[in-house]
């Protein structure tokens, strides 16, 4: 990550919720299309070194995201993600969740709301996520599992593919 992007990563135990605030450097446009394709999405969505890999996506309202993070030993952790409000390039909200290969959600594990915004900041982009969980211990079990090294690392893999694909305005 270069060094002048912004990222912030704020717990709020009272309100049960995460919020991160991140930059990136490129246009609003390209960001909101890394967060909502799946070709580009399994380029990106986990922390080094794992992989992702999509089953099923379907990006409107009423539809989900289904994928694994795939270790580099094979193991694979499912998850799903449902998508409740999109409000093309500028936000989208979702419920996010554990499941098995199936899509079937794991009622052991945390789920949470996910409210994502875009935002044009100068020459860059600001994303900001707030993850709304039920309960605090929900929050520390998160936390616990290592979700601010995992966003930062797959925020960092967001930066190294936004290189490859940003146009510069020059040739745009």
């Amino acid at each position: 990550m270069k060094a002048d992007l912004r990222f912030d990563f704020l717990v709020d135990m009272q309100k049960s919720s995460l919020t991160v605030r991140r930059e990136f450097a490129a246009k609003r446009q390209l960001v909101w299309d890394c967060h909502t394709k799946r070709e580009l999405l399994d380029q990106w969505f986990a922390p080094k070194p794992l992989a992702t890999k999509t089953k099923h996506m379907e990006f409107k309202e009423g539809g989900y995201w289904h994928y694994a993070m795939i270790t580099p030993d094979g193991e694979s952790f499912w998850s799903r993600l449902d998508y409740q409000k999109i409000t093309p390039i500028d936000s989208y909200a979702a419920i996010d969740g554990f499941s098995d290969e199936t899509g079937a959600v794991n009622p052991d594990m945390p789920r949470a709301r996910w409210d994502v915004t875009f935002a044009d900041a100068n020459e860059r982009t600001l994303v900001t996520t707030v993850v709304l969980y039920n309960s605090p211990e929900d929050v520390q079990k998160v936390i616990d599992m290592g979700m601010k090294d995992g966003m930062t690392s797959t925020m960092e893999r967001l930066d190294e593919l936004l290189l490859t694909l940003a146009v510069p305005d020059a040739l745009a």
